[in-house]
């Protein structure tokens, strides 16, 4: 990071997000308008929701050193748009994509068209204009891989392509390949990223997203549905710390052409994260933890294929390495997993 700048600024002053009416979108976009940048969001709202930004398209420009936002909604693939929209922006985070295990399962050829597509469509035009892109890709790519904690450089294992499951992981590689392509051959200035199970406000579990699903089933006094046996692990990152990193990153020459992990190295295994969930509940309600329910009544146990179909794969751990993006910018996660928890039950409880 440049030492010549003021802290919480950047060196762009105008900002495209494709996908900012999303979770991990609106949230930098925050970010970036409070940082004093102009601010342009593209999202059709198929998944991203216009809740999400109505705050920034209310707010008043200039107001305590507060950026400028716009908002198109529009398709990425558009290319009439897109050019336009390239032409008037210093950098570019794409996020838009088809995102979520359940909407991956269901709609294989929209998650496939999406990622694939989109992303040929934001690189063409940034190449037109020459202007740096940050793609958010996933963890996903790693795919079945059982070398603990996921390097950049790690070998990929996927499973057959006769499994849709597998086509999320596949796309995304397309979408680096693509990207990395485009800096090698034509000297455009990329840099990917790859996200591990951010949590926080904003975050839907309609697609499949564990953390918003578990909070919501407790709030309404449901049984918190475990998939699986449970003892499946994951790593969940803040979307505070995943927007730091990601304006740290697009912010750092040497981070071109390179790819960087993005997440927390604490792990937690399903079932300890749903106990986390009703125990982070009960103290928001102020209930006493223990004695307040038999964890049985509370906690249901469903089979992957009743969830989603016969032949459903899933990793028993996904664990990052975050060595490089900590030497590259001395970034790592701050905000613990409990805290995140909270703010995610008082966001639904619209607090």
């Amino acid at each position: 990071m440049s030492g010549s700048r003021a802290p919480g600024s950047t060196p762009w002053q105008r900002v495209l997000i494709t996908g900012g009416a999303g979770f991990v979108g609106s949230h930098l976009a925050d970010a970036l308008v409070a940082q004093g940048c102009r601010v342009t969001v593209i999202d059709d709202l198929s998944t991203g929701r216009f809740e999400n930004i109505q705050p920034l398209v209310g707010a008043a420009p200039g107001s305590h050193g507060r950026g400028s936002f716009h908002f198109a909604i529009e398709s990425i693939t558009n290319q009439v748009v897109v050019d336009r929209l390239v032409s008037e922006c210093d950098i570019i985070f794409h996020l838009a994509a088809a995102v979520g295990v359940k909407l991956i399962v269901e709609d294989p050829v929209r998650t496939i068209e999406t990622n694939v597509l989109a992303t040929e469509a934001v690189l063409k035009a940034a190449l037109r204009y020459r202007v740096k892109v940050l793609i958010g890709s996933t963890s996903e790519v790693y795919g079945k891989s059982t070398r603990f904690p996921f390097n950049e450089d790690d070998d990929v294992v996927l499973g057959p392509t006769s499994r849709s499951r597998w086509s999320y992981a596949a796309s995304k590689m397309v979408d680096e390949f693509l990207g990395l392509a485009y800096h090698a051959q034509r000297g455009l200035p990329v840099i990917v990223t790859r996200l591990f199970n951010t949590a926080g406000p904003r975050q839907t579990g309609r697609y499949g997203m564990v953390v918003p699903r578990f909070v919501g089933q407790a709030l309404r006094g449901e049984p918190l549905t475990v998939y699986g046996d449970g003892r499946q692990s994951r790593c969940f990152c803040d979307v505070a710390d995943v927007v730091r990193a990601l304006i740290q990153l697009a912010d750092c020459p040497a981070a071109v052409g390179q790819v960087f992990n993005v997440g927390s190295g604490r792990e937690v295994t399903m079932l300890d994260l749903a106990r986390q969930v009703l125990a982070a509940g009960d103290r928001l309600a102020g209930r006493p933890i223990s004695g307040s329910a038999r964890e049985e009544d509370r906690i249901r146990f469903v089979p992957y294929q009743d969830a989603y179909g016969a032949g459903f794969e899933d990793m028993p751990r996904r664990v990052p390495d975050i060595r490089k993006i900590k030497a590259m910018t001395g970034w790592e996660p701050t905000v613990p997993l409990e805290d995140t928890l909270a703010r995610v039950i008082k966001s639904f409880r619209g607090e």
